[in-house]
């Protein structure tokens, strides 16, 4: 398969790539690396990567973050990188890659454990990859050509505890292959319309 993989180079997206690599012609697609660049902020920016790619069998995104801090002081503005960023780049990605993904193609997306459980200052976040879930749920019903679209939801990873643990007391830490399989069921797999949940 043909596969563009945005955020290739971040601390999911590296293992993902390890994975997928040696089976598919893999492209890495980010902000300021990769072998295509991509700002998923900017819907023209998505339309003019799909434009140089022509076609895909599946697009991945693991990028995309969002805003932690003190409820009680957060305003909007703290909220609208990741707005623009892991939910509206990625629902863009779908609202425009559809029309180049392949008969049977995948989108997979990324969301994450706060959409169920919540992390302390961590509303913006929650807000998000609540909203992912959703559009994968909606989206799934609305896709043609037999396209598939799911949403992995990681918990927090074992590669990602020293940059973000203090934020999540209490949490399991999720073995770094087990959420690579994730991404591997979307893929390569069947499913369609599910949030695959990894989240110990």
């Amino acid at each position: 398969m043909k596969i563009v993989l945005i955020g290739g180079q971040g601390t999911i997206g590296k293992k993902v790539a390890a994975a997928l690599s040696p089976r598919h012609e893999l492209i890495i697609a980010g902000r300021n690396s990769g072998d295509i660049q991509v700002d998923i902020t900017v819907a023209a920016s998505i339309e003019n990567m799909f434009r140089q790619l022509k076609t895909v069998d599946a697009c991945i995104c693991t990028a995309g973050t969002g805003y932690y801090g003190d409820f009680q002081t957060m305003q909007q503005h703290h909220m609208m990188g990741g707005i623009e960023g892991k939910l509206m780049g990625q629902v863009n990605l779908v609202l425009i890659g559809k029309q180049y993904l392949t008969e049977g193609g995948s989108f997979t997306l990324t969301s994450g454990i706060a959409a169920e459980h919540p992390a302390k200052n961590g509303a913006s976040v929650a807000m998000i990859n609540g909203a992912v879930n959703s559009f994968v749920l909606a989206a799934a019903q609305e896709l043609k050509k037999d396209q598939r679209i799911n949403a992995v939801s990681p918990g927090l990873v074992e590669d990602s505890w020293e940059r973000y643990g203090a934020l999540f007391p209490g949490y399991n830490l999720v073995p770094m292959q087990k959420l690579v399989n994730a991404y591997l069921l979307s893929v390569e797999g069947a499913v369609d319309g599910k949030i695959i949940k990894v989240y110990s």
